[in-house]
């Protein structure tokens, strides 16, 4: 259960992103879903490699280089879902940062309402 309304909040953080930040487009609520299984399933999948391969980066930029990788599994994920599109490198930083901060604020509010 709590998995899926972290899926259903995290999809609607993806389409406030789309509604507010100029350059990032989402066919609707399915392809918001969508967008948000993907970056987690590459997130899972590939963050623990990069973040092995980067740990140098990671380090000397006191964990700052992070916000890198997330916008690279954000830009794999435009790519892999067609009804996703980010417009430019500024969209896909504005992007990253409020979506990374949109599943910290998502993820607190599952943990403290559904544990």
């Amino acid at each position: 259960m709590e998995l899926i309304v972290t899926y259903l909040l995290k999809a609607l953080v993806i389409l406030f992103l789309a509604k507010v930040l100029p350059g990032v487009r989402v066919g609707g609520f399915g392809s918001a879903l969508a967008v948000a299984v993907v970056y987690a399933l590459l997130s899972t999948c590939l963050m623990w490699i990069l973040t092995l391969l980067t740990l140098p980066a990671i380090l000397l930029t006191f964990g700052l280089f992070m916000f890198v990788l997330y916008g690279f599994l954000l830009w794999l994920t435009d790519k892999l879902v067609d009804s996703f599109k980010i417009d430019g490198f500024g969209s896909l930083a504005l992007a990253t940062v409020a979506m990374t901060l949109g599943n910290v604020v998502v993820e607190g509010l599952v943990r403290t309402i559904l544990a």
